[in-house]
């Protein structure tokens, strides 16, 4: 074990700002962006079969994040965390929970996507309930999946205090999220939790994902089988799954590469004081990365979302959705046809 290489006060300014800086960059379009999102997939959710339920909780996990970023930026602006400890768990369980939500959901509009072009007799709306306990599902596993993270932090309140630090020993100094103390693991218990995390929680959704890229471009060329035959949909279908590949490699990569090594950082399990210095800076630069997703996922919405240009460029569709399901139920028909 190395105990030489500790963390200074240059550096953890250095954290914060960085933090705060983009914090407070990605506020105002995640939270627009979401909000926008959730009131265009809220009209479309009964009348497309385009994965939209799916969406929708990835809007709704990437709004809960938006939503505790003001915190976030008032700690690491004033450096101290007058909100109470149980306030700070929860923030910072919450994190973890919204990212990983965000990759399961992900994956599954990648893969519903991918369904939809390659077997569309089988995708049709009927599904939407068979969708939405896929997401129920979903929402529970990240939950009980997520709770490792709250709990090998430390809970006592008397540990708060960073009383180490010579800078603050007169005044302490309330830390919250990444400076929480780490208790005590076992190495084999932490290589174990940091393996299932990588595995089930990046390796696993990233294969799906790019599997998913590669047989809906492969479905390019194919002209007959199963597949649908509308190019243009098929196009359509790329490029969201495209999207989908370039956010989770641009957002979620870079953090699941530093966190082994910011965890053995933690652990003071690092021989090297340059290269733990290294990975102290560029953790939170990933961790940033990650919580990126919350303002690029709406732009994937509008760019790759046919429901997104109808809904902005006409806003009288609903009612007219409404008005036709009505005649339509009226004359005794099955209701708009699917897109």
């Amino acid at each position: 074990m190395n105990h030489s290489c500790e963390s200074t006060e240059d550096l953890r300014t250095y954290q914060h700002r960085v933090y705060a800086v983009v914090y407070s960059v990605i506020l105002a379009p995640g939270l627009l962006g979401n909000v926008l999102a959730l009131w265009v997939f809220r009209v479309y959710v009964r009348e497309t079969k385009k994965a939209v339920v799916f969406m929708m909780n990835l809007a709704m996990a990437d709004l809960l994040q938006v939503l505790s970023l003001p915190l976030r930026i008032y700690y690491y602006l004033n450096n101290t965390w007058p909100f109470g400890h149980h306030l700070c768990m929860i923030c910072f369980y919450l994190k973890y929970v919204n990212m990983y939500a965000s990759i399961y959901f992900l994956v599954c509009v990648s893969v519903r996507r991918c369904e939809l072009i390659m077997r569309p007799l089988r995708c049709s709306s009927s599904r939407r309930k068979r969708d939405m306990f896929i997401c129920a599902l979903g929402w529970l596993l990240v939950f009980l999946g997520c709770l490792p993270f709250p709990l090998l932090r430390n809970s006592s309140s008397e540990l708060n205090a960073n009383s180490s630090d010579r800078h603050s020993a007169t005044i302490p100094r309330l830390v919250c999220f990444s400076e929480l103390p780490m208790r005590d693991v076992s190495i084999p218990a932490a290589w174990a939790l940091l393996i299932i995390a990588e595995l089930l929680g990046f390796i696993i959704p990233l294969i799906l994902v790019l599997a998913c890229t590669c047989l809906t471009a492969g479905s390019l060329r194919e002209t007959s089988g199963g597949a649908i035959p509308d190019r243009g949909e098929k196009r359509r279908a790329l490029r969201m799954v495209l999207s989908c590949a370039v956010v989770f490699l641009l957002c979620f990569a870079p953090y699941h590469i530093t966190m082994p090594l910011d965890f053995l950082v933690k652990a003071n399990a690092l021989g090297s004081c340059t290269f733990t210095d290294l990975i102290r800076r560029c953790h939170p630069v990933t961790l940033c990365l990650a919580s990126l997703n919350c303002s690029l996922d709406p732009l994937m919405y509008y760019f790759t979302t046919d429901e997104f240009w109808r809904r902005l460029s006409k806003p009288e569709i609903p009612e007219s959705i409404g008005f036709g399901r009505r005649l339509s139920c009226i004359a005794g028909g099955e209701g708009l046809e699917d897109d």
